[in-house]
């Protein structure tokens, strides 16, 4: 995986909405946040959108600010304003040559987990965290200052420690980071975009979160990916925050659900549940495409960027 150029002082942050319209005041509050920062915010013009639907600007527009972004010499890195839906929208071959010839920072999560997705694919690293809403309400916080400091100082090792949820499978691995969000992932398979397959996960570190989502919806999601035997390629799995979900009469709570499936489907690699990756306050900015190491242990996981 190539590694973008670290950011410096006075680089060319683009910002825009490559999926649903966002708020102007997360706008305006990560222009802020950016110049704060020493940076030169560059906000496309279809950022604020002129709200196509549930879009932020027809699927054309929010396209050619993509575009234009990634092809823009003086751009280092592309902060994406807020994720929903539409980023599929956007894929496609010729994107992924782009990006592979302009290979620069791309930063959000949830939606945007199709993006990452085509620079995986176009063998880029990229970053997997919170967006402008983030940077407006909560600037000053370690987690912030942890999005860019994967961007400025991407050979420096970073680590993680919290406690493993009952149910998590001890053991270590050590292999690339790649996923994002379930659903949006899972909408790829059998596209050249898939990074859920068998294949492509062999030897990896696979995490996952998602949001709003039952428990049967992704206890479905994650039989198709037992059936295809990506569970078994992955080196190690790392379970984040499942969110706005309800206990049903099966079960009660997502981790429940993940722990009993994965006995029966008899997993043998390491696992951690609950960790801080997804739609909540503490989400963790992840490089994906790094080499990681993961260690479950005594209750506790550690993930190291290495």
């Amino acid at each position: 995986m190539s590694t973008p150029a670290p950011l410096r002082p006075g680089d060319a942050i683009a910002i825009l909405s490559p999926a649903t319209e966002i708020k102007s005041e997360y706008i305006d509050g990560a222009i802020a946040e950016l110049k704060r920062r020493g940076y030169e915010p560059i906000e496309m013009p279809f950022t604020r959108g002129h709200e196509y639907g549930i879009f932020a600007a027809t699927d054309r527009e929010r396209l050619a600010d993509l575009k234009a972004a990634i092809e823009n010499p003086r751009v280092k890195a592309i902060l994406c304003g807020r994720g929903g839906y539409g980023c599929v929208h956007l894929l496609s071959r010729e994107l992924q040559e782009s990006v592979s010839r302009n290979p620069k920072w791309i930063i959000g999560f949830s939606d945007i987990s199709a993006l990452h997705a085509l620079w995986q694919k176009a063998g880029v690293q990229s970053v997997h965290s919170s967006m402008a809403k983030q940077l407006t309400l909560h600037p000053l916080d370690s987690l912030t200052d942890g999005i860019f400091m994967l961007m400025e100082k991407p050979e420096e090792e970073v680590r993680y420690t919290t406690p493993a949820i009952e149910g998590s499978i001890e053991g270590e691995a050590e292999g690339e980071l790649v996923g994002g969000n379930l659903a949006v992932l899972n909408g790829l398979a059998a596209t050249p975009w898939d990074i859920l397959s068998p294949d492509y996960l062999r030897g990896k570190v696979l995490f996952l979160e998602d949001v709003g989502e039952k428990i049967y919806q992704v206890e479905r999601m994650l039989k198709r990916l037992q059936l295809a035997g990506s569970l078994d390629a992955a080196a190690g799995i790392v379970f984040g925050r499942f969110t706005d979900y309800n206990a049903d009469r099966n079960y009660p709570s997502m981790e429940a659900m993940i722990s009993e499936r994965l006995k029966e489907w008899g997993i043998k690699c390491p696992v951690v549940l609950g960790f801080p990756i997804g739609h909540i306050d503490d989400n963790f900015p992840v490089t994906e495409g790094r080499r990681v190491r993961l260690i479950i242990k005594d209750a506790e996981a550690k993930l190291t960027l290495l």
